[in-house]
């Protein structure tokens, strides 16, 4: 257990962020949740608002956050396409001056701070798996770029400022993750197939379904990211986290009907434009420096992502 140990998280009241902030609250940090709530929701953090070591605010990592912090997780940012096309100069915004604003913030504390980058940044890959060496095939004026490329911006920036100012940082690039907390309609193939097959409406995957994924459990996620805070300080990555483990598209709709008895079919609809063909991360890495493999297979962590949205499916 960590004693008063002040830690803040960006993106807190999102997806990834809610469970983050359960964990370290249940490691006895003192957390601070910072949202704007655009595609996280308090839904997601109410119930830890009875927690004395427990603190929300809506901020906008787009401008500049006057706090103290011994630590930073960097996770404010939208990360399925349906969000992050709406306004993808916001987007775009919201990697590279959040990105700025906390490396300031990291650099004025001294607080050790936290990336979560993504798999995304490999673009549409020509190596596989993907290795943290890999430079990624990415399109920097597609509909797509205004996440990629400030990912990849948003990367350059905390290893400058690593580089220039010595900030004491940890990049993680993220590979697809699912689990309890996923927005109902960000579009992302996981919650998008279990929403669909609930309400026994025609399942959609996008071309043939043969492009694949490798889908990580987010308590297995979780796990990492606390792994990768502890390391040391000449630890820095980038470090692929994801489950090696690929799938594809058309078996993981598959195996959400049969999972929950629907009566869906799968319909298809034309590929959006630079969607990658393949996606599945090399995690030796992760194996070596972490002693971290994830733990919680495709059919399990189903199976709870599906009662979670049985769940809210019913309230609404």
């Amino acid at each position: 257990m960590v004693s008063g140990k002040r830690v803040l998280v960006t993106g807190g009241a999102g997806f990834i962020g809610s469970h983050l902030c359960e964990r370290l609250l249940a490691e006895g940090y003192d957390v601070l949740c910072v949202d704007n709530y655009f595609t996280g929701s308090k839904d997601n953090v109410t119930h830890l608002l009875q927690d004395p070591h427990f603190e929300l605010m809506r901020h906008d990592v787009t401008f500049p956050l006057y706090i103290e912090t011994d630590e930073i997780y960097n996770l404010a940012c939208p990360a399925s396409p349906i969000h992050y096309q709406l306004d993808p100069v916001q987007t775009t915004k919201t990697s590279v001056h959040g990105a700025i604003n906390m490396l300031g913030l990291s650099k004025r504390t001294r607080a050790r701070i936290f990336q979560a980058s993504t798999s995304e940044v490999y673009g549409d890959p020509q190596v596989h798996p993907q290795l943290e060496s890999y430079w990624g095939h990415c399109n920097p004026i597609g509909p797509r770029a205004c996440y990629d490329e400030g990912k990849r911006c948003a990367e350059t920036l905390f290893f400058d400022y690593r580089r220039q100012h010595n900030v004491s940082i940890k990049v993680a690039r993220i590979f697809n993750t699912y689990g309890p907390h996923m927005h109902p309609n960000d579009g992302r193939v996981v919650s998008n197939f279990i929403v669909q097959a609930l309400q026994n409406k025609p399942v959609t995957i996008y071309g043939d379904g043969s492009q694949t994924r490798s889908f990580c459990y987010v308590d297995d996620l979780i796990e990492a990211f606390v792994r990768i805070m502890n390391t040391t300080d000449e630890f820095i990555g980038p470090i692929n986290i994801g489950n090696p483990n690929e799938f594809t598209i058309r078996e993981l709709a598959d195996t959400i009907i049969t999972l929950i008895g629907s009566k869906s079919k799968i319909i298809s609809e034309p590929l959006p434009d630079d969607d990658p063909v393949q996606r599945r991360p090399d995690i030796t890495i992760a194996r070596d420096i972490l002693d971290w493999e994830p733990k919680i297979q495709l059919q399990e962590g189903l199976e709870k992502t599906i009662k979670y949205f049985e769940g809210r499916l019913l309230k609404s």
